[in-house]
């Protein structure tokens, strides 16, 4: 009873704390945790299946200091957010977190980080309306954040994901132009994105994505929104572990420009979280690192992966970080339990300041260690 006495008293004082943020959260589709944490990975680097130009790529990412290497492939993470915000999933730092879903694959992913529940029926990355309701969606609902919910996404699949039909968010994704914005910058960018080809058929470039969530920020200026890049997922699954580093760094730089734009912007300064987590992780070894899979998923859905009958170890393991956190210490923080994907959902409801347990009681709770632990 005490235990439970102590949680609620918790979970109310970071209510208040936290109440009223905007809050922004950026996924980046596939990233290990492994280039997050330690930078760009020698084996994969130096090996030629993977790397066009290994001196070139040598020369931009690598360095036997583990500090300058994974600030060579991460500056903004490692100059600013580690010195100003909270980092989760290290693994070899003692800070566990995984997704708890049966697949280890994105829309499952994506379905976990938004509902906050696992639904072992959404089991492939095909088009199906997503029957579970988002806290996107939830949010919507409420007069206050009528227009002011968005998600804007490289993958053509997120509309489904976020059942834009049923929920009303507004979701620009794939190859969709803006609409909701008109300028002479995104009619420029509506017009690009149909003449740069872009390598895949279902991701577009994620610079389209970004500089159309921008204009979306800066002209309706969303309580809460959702930016979700995804070249990495898919040059990693090319075998382009040189591209895979390079779109990882332009993550990076729109985070960095997307943070000075919050920062500097009067109804965003001071007063808005930034969260960036990955949908799934990927394999560790240069026979694996291109796939991630649950041994479930490779037994029922994936026969393209039948030499990996146990699934693909370690495509569970997903890593988090968080800007605009009031009262909690900066560093990568440890845990004392494995925390889970599911828990990202009450958290985002929480900064905003609302209560999760109004929006699903069965959903994962709030991530307390990452907010709470200096408490």
């Amino acid at each position: 009873m005490l235990k439970h006495l102590i949680w609620i008293s918790a979970l109310l004082a970071i209510s208040k704390v936290h109440a009223e943020k905007n809050v922004i959260v950026i996924t980046l589709d596939g990233v290990r945790w492994q280039e997050v944490f330690k930078g760009a990975d020698a084996t994969l680097m130096n090996n030629k299946d993977f790397v066009q130009d290994i001196d070139k790529t040598t020369a931009q990412y690598w360095d036997e200091n583990l500090t300058v290497r994974r600030e060579k492939l991460m500056p903004f993470f490692w100059q600013y957010v580690a010195k100003q915000g909270v980092m989760l999933g290290n693994r070899e730092n003692g800070s566990y977190m995984s997704i708890a879903n049966n697949w280890h694959f994105s829309y499952p992913g994506y379905s976990e980080i938004f509902t906050g529940i696992v639904d072992d029926s959404i089991n492939s990355n095909k088009k199906i309306q997503n029957p579970n309701q988002t806290y996107l969606e939830w949010l919507n609902a409420k007069a206050k954040y009528q227009h002011k919910v968005a998600l804007f996404g490289g993958w053509d699949v997120f509309p489904y994901i976020i059942n834009s039909e049923r929920s009303g968010v507004y979701v620009n994704a794939g190859f969709m132009p803006e609409t909701q914005v008109t300028t002479p910058e995104i009619t420029l960018l509506n017009q690009l994105q149909t003449e740069i080809p872009s390598p895949w058929h279902n991701v577009r470039l994620d610079s389209f994505t970004y500089r159309f969530a921008k204009a979306y920020l800066l002209d309706k200026q969303p309580k809460t929104m959702v930016i979700s890049f995804g070249e990495t997922d898919d040059f990693a699954h090319d075998g382009h572990y040189d591209q895979y580093l390079d779109a990882a760094k332009r993550s990076d730089a729109f985070i960095a420009d997307l943070w000075q734009t919050l920062q500097n912007h009067p109804h965003y300064k001071d007063n808005t979280v930034l969260i960036v987590t990955t949908d799934h992780g990927r394999g560790s070894h240069a026979s694996d690192w291109l796939h991630h899979a649950s041994k479930t998923a490779v037994q029922g859905y994936m026969k393209d992966l039948k030499n990996f009958e146990n699934g693909i170890e370690g495509s569970e393991h997903i890593w988090l970080v968080a800007l605009g956190l009031d009262g909690v210490s900066a560093g990568e923080k440890t845990t004392k339990v494995e925390l889970k994907q599911k828990q990202i959902a009450a958290t985002v409801l929480t900064l905003l300041g609302e209560d999760p347990a109004q929006f699903n009681p069965n959903m994962g709770s709030v991530i307390n260690e990452m907010l709470m632990q200096d408490k």
